[in-house]
């Protein structure tokens, strides 16, 4: 190993991520990085010295950290998706004057994840920068709250929304998701993994259900605006294999790297919830049959990271209409990095690469690695992948089932 930088990751010491991280650093011919866990942090123990890099990663995975944040012992609670963001941001506040006072860097810019994590906020940015989503009327800060039911039902009666998503605005992982149909009788239907126990507690499960009835409905909605909803049409998906599909890009340095089609049965594509990994070569394919370009998908995923240029990896979920001819960005997910085995993309300086180790090549572009070339890739750990990750202009702003997927500060695909 060489010397090279003095890095330190704040995470889950026992998590995938710091592990496919440290893993990345290896194979780069670099020091494994010191790691110091989000419980540290929330509990003001966490201490850096005079030039050390500092990467932020999910505290997602971290239990003692989750029970930190949000306050509820059992993580297979749907509930205080609320007291996280607020928690949250202040760690990270706290943590930034740590890292700058001790004199050392952080990687990205932590006054971004304020909107990375509030899907209203992020919306009305990518609004904002010209960026296709789907509409909503909780979009940008002057938005109206959503605080229950009824007004919910107004809100999008308002809009015309009859097809809607709602989502907890600081959720992720499709907790707390709700696809939610109406028809003009007023007869309502919610697709969700929620899961509503004898007393109104909420449970995330790894089963898909349906309510069709409006009482349950409402009682879920009114159980999960305290924590702040996001509401968004409902679009039409593009379909694979006779299963709605979308995709995770993820951006590196503003360049699309990698990215994975993922397809379901039901509206939540996520792989936990029985979505599966798709065809990309199918997807580009039939992007291309619709008399589109697999480029113009990807440019807007690089416009969607542009409108946070202090954050050097994102992950954009992109929803492909039906036909596979136009885009829409879904979501941008601060840590949507965990793609275990995935490399990257043809022409994207990545290839042979998986997402940490692109991340490490496109920060430390002077590594070098053993020789350790995939066919038809560059060799892993030269300056070559780097040398070609560059970011564009930025855009300018204007029964419960237990489930290993926590309620927020992750994303699994």
């Amino acid at each position: 190993m060489t010397a090279g930088p003095r890095l330190v990751v704040v995470g889950d010491p026992a998590g995938r991520r710091v592990a496919f991280f440290q893993d990345a650093l290896r194979t780069a011919g670099l020091s494994e990085a010191r790691v110091v866990s989000w419980p540290e942090v929330l509990r003001g123990r966490a201490r850096f010295t005079a030039g050390e890099t500092v990467r932020l990663d999910s505290p997602g995975e971290d239990v003692e950290a989750d029970r930190l944040l949000r306050g509820i012992d059992d993580p297979t609670r749907v509930e205080g998706t609320g007291l996280w963001y607020e928690r949250f941001l202040a760690a990270v506040s706290g943590l930034a004057r740590s890292v700058t006072g001790a004199g050392a860097v952080l990687v990205d810019d932590p006054a971004e994840l304020a909107a990375l994590f509030d899907k209203r906020l992020s919306h009305g940015l990518l609004r904002a920068a010209g960026v296709p989503v789907p509409e909503s009327p909780t979009s940008g800060p002057s938005a109206p709250a959503v605080r229950g039911w009824e007004e919910l039902r107004s809100s999008t009666a308002r809009a015309g929304l009859r097809r809607v998503f709602v989502k907890l605005a600081h959720g992720s992982s499709a907790s707390g998701v709700l696809a939610l149909e109406s028809n003009g009788a007023g007869r309502v239907q919610a697709t969700t993994s929620v899961e509503r126990g004898p007393d109104g507690r909420l449970f995330n499960s790894l089963r898909v259900r349906r309510y069709t009835s409006e009482r349950e409905v409402a009682a879920i909605v009114d159980a999960l605006a305290p924590d702040g909803l996001h509401v968004e049409r409902w679009l039409p998906k593009a379909v694979q294999g006779g299963r709605a599909a979308d995709l995770r890009v993820v951006v590196i340095d503003g360049r699309a790297t990698h990215a994975v089609v993922r397809t379901s049965r039901s509206p939540m594509t996520n792989l936990h919830l029985g979505g599966a990994r798709g065809d990309l070569d199918a997807a580009r394919a039939a992007i291309t049959a619709a008399g589109g370009r697999w480029t113009d998908a990807l440019e807007v995923c690089e416009r969607a990271s542009a409108a946070f240029p202090g954050t050097r990896c994102v992950g954009v979920d992109l929803l492909p209409a039906t036909g596979w001819r136009r885009f829409a960005v879904g979501e941008v997910n601060a840590f949507g990095d965990l793609l275990p085995g995935l490399t990257g993309l043809p022409g994207s300086g990545a290839e042979g690469l998986d997402t940490y180790a692109a991340q490490v090549a496109a920060q430390f572009p002077d590594s070098r690695a053993p020789d350790s070339r995939t066919p038809g890739s560059r060799t892993r750990g030269t300056t070559a992948p780097a040398a070609h990750i560059t970011r564009p202009t930025p855009v300018p702003r204007a029964a419960h089932t237990t489930s290993t997927a926590r309620t927020t500060g992750t994303s699994t695909t």
